[in-house]
């Protein structure tokens, strides 16, 4: 359930829940109208107004903020300030999840959610935590605060849905890669087994479905390749729609980075200076670990067991507040359990499972900054020897003609004789971590000979083709990651362009980026079409004659295209036999719809070729529907949700699933009360970069900059988007200055005009 913002705040504010005020993010200071409280709101204001004057913010003509200030602070300040004014509701959403608040917000159901998130870190050591970091990273989380505070003061109009004042430390809780970052590899399906009703029972199976995959693109081009020669990267991640702005950031203490931003982030996660790019994509190395723990009881002691000894389980209490049905608040107290291993997350075979993970805020805030001002590979390298980037692989290239690939970058040493794709037995010491392995003894790939480099959520060991890493050569554990289509799709691309001596240009890489072909729908029509050609089978009570969509499919070039009959079809088909058949447990995503494909009984294919033909005549009165009159691009409201609407206006879309390997991927569902499928997620932000004397860049976002619907820069790129247009990026002072809409300070009268 959600409440609306203003009613919420009143209600939290009101002090109808002491416990929800202990937990801070409330409210004016107790007090407020007493004269102290008086003055001291006044020094806030003045402070944060002269704060505002050493700030410049510029809006270029697709309303992104390009934002000026002497020190790295202040621009930070201005960072935090201009996100706030496009989309000030997700800033507040990231934070209110991150710490472990949402259930006040939405409801009992989101519990589970909060207590996930308090099991890895409280409030009380995210304030220690801030308290001991170096102090010019203190002094970007107080900018990060005061940003998003006098955006709220110089906002009245704007009604949070609960925190109404940001705090130094909530940056503790949102310090690596995307919003929630480790903690989200945390099945919520366990935590709610083992402390959902007070009585704990193993967690529910993990089951990968075929629901749209996330991760990204990333691609390093070396000049060898390039019109150029210059290095080249694509950067490409694959989020759901409007998880991230666009921004530039630029001090006199050597900031100036442009890129994506995760909203409330106060650096630039995937994006470029002058001098170096990176591109983060998800990836599954084993950066976690389950240990089993032997507890047991004594003297009303919960103890478990390390080696020759017995050590107390350390045992605390966290009350959580949630709204209720009646409109009011409840709390609910829960009794947390922690090892040495980490906090206990779920049970397997009537056991205690703890969970470990990387978890050392203010060293991976430290890293994220820092890789944003660095200026060639080598201090790049430095850089990565912090190794918290835990969640991310990282595609690389500079001004000095270098592309790398780290695969992970927080990899744990272990005892090799263990498997740690499974829980392991947390009571031998022998399966504790040993320390973290150095960057020069995990998976990466420095100027491969070929001059290419690619990664899709991926095995880094086709990386680089010929030139990739061996697998032989490091830990089973290191790289598990399978491989899927969309790096087929990368690979094919590159080594075409390697072979024929291409020389890209910056649009040749948008080109490539956006190729149409889809591999997963060679593998699967042909699989249908062979049946089909073998097997003697009659469909004459169907409204048509299933020879034509076969014959259809046959012809076809497995590319997507809106006008694409073909398309339609066979996107049905291969979402109902994806569905079709077993879990297949022990197969990648790719290795299932091969083995569907290729093995599953052919009756099996024609009968979900028919069901997929005869849903599509039932939905849009017949199933000879081009592609774009289903897949759709709508943009309705600045809600979070997507209520997407059939009877509402939409724009055809040409795109693809990144299931069946389309490198530009589209992820399309249909909603609840919709027979036509909306993007939601997959090409969010997509940029080009061309690194030389003068650093060059294309970029695009999907919809727009602001999350403002009454703002022209709401859906401006929507079209652009759909046709691949991409906007030149406007990165040098003098670039800026030709496309300023409009040039201000933070909280001058006007300023909400700016995103409009």
């Amino acid at each position: 359930m959600r409440f609306g913002r203003a009613r919420l705040g009143q209600m939290i504010c009101a002090g109808a829940l002491a416990v929800v005020l202990a937990l801070g993010g409330c409210g004016a200071p107790e007090g407020a109208g007493a004269p102290d409280a008086q003055s001291e709101a006044a020094s806030e204001a003045a402070r944060l107004a002269g704060r505002a004057k050493r700030v410049e913010i510029i809006r270029d003509d697709y309303g992104v903020p390009h934002i000026y200030a002497k020190t790295d602070a202040d621009a930070v300040f201005g960072m935090l300030y201009a996100q706030a004014e496009d989309d000030f509701a997700r800033i507040e959403r990231n934070y209110i999840w991150a710490t472990g608040r949402l259930a006040e917000v939405e409801g009992e159901d989101a519990l589970m959610s909060d207590l996930r998130a308090r099991l890895y870190m409280s409030m009380d050591e995210a304030k220690a935590a801030y308290e001991g970091a170096p102090d010019w990273l203190k002094a970007l989380c107080d900018a990060y605060a005061d940003g998003l505070n006098y955006y709220l003061q110089t906002h009245p109009e704007v009604e949070p849905a609960l925190l109404t004042r940001f705090e130094p430390w909530m940056p503790m809780f949102f310090s690596e890669g995307s919003i929630g970052g480790d903690i989200e590899q945390i099945p919520l399906g366990g935590i709610t087994a083992f402390y959902g009703d007070g009585t704990p029972r193993d967690a529910p199976r993990r089951l990968e479905d075929m629901s749209e995959p996330g991760g990204s693109n990333g691609i390093a081009i070396s000049g060898e390749h390039t019109a150029s020669g210059d290095a080249m990267l694509l950067i490409n991640p694959h989020t759901s729609f409007y998880f991230r702005g666009e921004i530039h950031v630029v001090s006199e203490e050597g900031l100036n980075a442009y890129g994506a931003v995760t909203w409330g982030q106060f650096f630039v996660y995937q994006g470029f200076n002058e001098h170096t790019g990176w591109m983060h994509t998800s990836t599954y190395a084993d950066f976690l670990d389950e240990f089993i723990e032997d507890v047991f009881e004594e003297d009303g002691v919960l103890y478990y067991t390390y080696g020759n000894e017995k050590r107390e389980v350390e045992v605390s209490e966290v009350t959580l507040a949630y709204a209720d049905e009646a409109g009011g608040f409840g709390t609910r107290v829960f009794t947390m359990y922690h090892t040495h291993h980490g906090p206990i997350t779920h049970m397997e075979d009537g056991k205690w499972v703890a969970t470990k993970i990387n978890w050392d805020p203010v060293n991976a805030l430290q890293q994220s900054f820092i890789r944003t001002k660095l200026d060639d590979h080598d201090a790049f390298w430095n850089m990565m020897d912090i190794r918290t980037n835990s969640s991310n692989n990282t595609v690389f290239a500079d001004s000095g003609g270098n592309i790398a690939y780290y695969h992970g970058n927080f990899m744990p040493r272990r005892d090799e004789r263990f498997d740690y794709s499974k829980p392991v037995d947390g009571s031998d010491p022998a399966t504790d971590w040993k320390g973290l392995h150095a960057v020069e003894e995990m998976v990466t790939v420095v100027n491969p000979e070929n001059g290419w480099i690619q990664n899709a959520n991926s095995t880094p060991f086709t990386s680089a083709g010929a030139y990739s890493p061996d697998p032989e050569a490091y830990p089973a554990y290191m790289a598990p990651d399978a491989e899927n289509f969309r790096a087929v799709h990368a690979i094919g691309l590159l080594e075409a362009m390697e072979a024929s001596e291409e020389m890209l240009t910056l649009d040749g890489l948008i080109g490539l980026a956006y190729d149409p072909y889809l591999p997963g729908m060679d593998v699967m029509i042909d699989g249908l079409v062979a049946t089909y050609d073998e097997t003697d089978i009659e469909f004459d009570d169907r409204p048509w004659a299933i020879d034509e969509p076969i014959e259809i499919l046959r012809a076809w070039d497995r590319t997507a295209d809106a006008g694409s009959v073909a398309m339609s079809i066979a996107h049905f088909y291969a979402l109902g036999l994806a569905e079709a058949g077993g879990k297949y447990d022990t197969l990648s995503r790719m290795e299932r719809l091969v083995y569907m494909s290729e093995e599953e009984a052919g009756e099996v294919r024609l009968a979900v070729l028919t069901e997929a033909l005869e849903q599509m005549h039932k939905d849009f009165g017949t199933w000879k529907t081009p592609w774009g009159e289903i897949n759709r691009f709508q943009r309705l409201t600045g809600d979070i949700d997507l209520p997407f609407d059939d009877a509402k206006p939409s724009l055809p879309v040409g795109l693809a699933s990144g299931r069946w390997g389309a490198l530009a991927a589209y992820g399309a569902r249909a909603a609840e009360n919709t027979k036509r499928i909306y993007g939601y997620r997959g090409n969010s932000f997509v940029a080009a970069v061309e690194f030389g004397e003068r650093v060059r860049a294309k970029s695009l976002l999907a919809g727009g900059q602001s999350g403002d619907p009454a703002s022209p820069h709401f859906d401006d790129q929507a079209q652009l988007y759909i046709d691949q247009v991409f906007k030149p990026v406007a990165f040098y002072r003098d670039e800026v200055e030709a496309r300023a809409q409009r040039s201000y300070h933070p909280g001058e009268e006007d300023a909400g005009e700016a995103a409009r």
